[in-house]
C-alpha cells in the first residue's frame, strides 16, 4: 500500500512568489530582504519540496509585497536559479528568471576593515566584480579582497526594509 501525502498551501490573492529556491535557502534570502514578518506580512514559506529541476527547493510566498529589481540582484546571489512571480488575483502576471550581474554594487560590505568602503568618513558604495558563477566569487574592486557563497549572507549590507 502506497501512502500519498499532500501539501496543501494556499495560493496567495496579490504578491510575490520566490520559487526554485535552493533547498534550505528561503531563510537566508528572506534575511537579506530583511523581510521579518514584523510588519504583519503574510508569508509562507516552504523548505525542501521534491523539484524535478533542482530535486528539492524552497519557496516563499509573500502577500501584497512587491519586489524592486535590486531585490532580484539580493536574490540571485544566494538563489541563482531563483524565478520571481507577481501574482494578480490568484493568478501569475509576470514571472521572472533572476540572473546574476557582472558586479554588484552596493549590496554587499566588505569584509576587509581597511577597505576604503569601511572609512566612516568616505560615502562610497561597494563594488563587487564576478569572477565565478558557479562557485559564486567575487573580489572587491578597491581592495581585492575575495568573498565566496557563504560569506554572502553575513555580508549582506542591503537597506533592510
Amino acid at each position: 500500500m502506497s501512502e500519498k501525502s499532500t501539501l496543501v498551501v494556499s495560493k496567495i490573492k496579490h504578491g510575490t512568489v520566490i520559487d526554485h529556491i535552493p533547498a534550505g535557502k528561503a531563510m537566508n534570502i528572506l534575511s537579506v530582504l530583511g523581510i521579518r514578518g514584523e510588519k504583519g506580512d503574510r508569508i509562507a514559506i516552504i523548505m525542501n519540496v521534491e523539484s524535478e529541476k533542482l530535486g528539492k527547493k524552497d519557496i516563499i510566498k509573500i502577500e501584497g509585497k512587491w519586489l524592486e529589481p535590486r531585490d532580484f540582484d539580493v536574490i540571485s546571489l544566494i538563489a541563482p536559479s531563483a524565478t520571481v512571480n507577481i501574482v494578480e488575483n490568484f493568478e501569475v502576471v509576470k514571472k521572472y528568471k533572476v540572473s546574476l550581474p557582472d558586479r554588484v554594487e552596493g549590496l554587499l560590505k566588505c569584509p576587509n576593515m581597511t577597505c576604503i568602503t569601511n572609512e566612516r568618513n568616505e560615502s562610497i558604495k561597494t563594488k563587487f566584480k564576478v569572477l565565478s558563477r558557479d562557485p559564486l566569487k567575487l573580489q572587491c574592486e578597491y581592495c581585492g579582497t575575495i568573498i565566496y557563497k557563504d560569506d554572502i549572507v553575513k555580508l549582506t549590507n542591503y537597506l533592510k526594509k
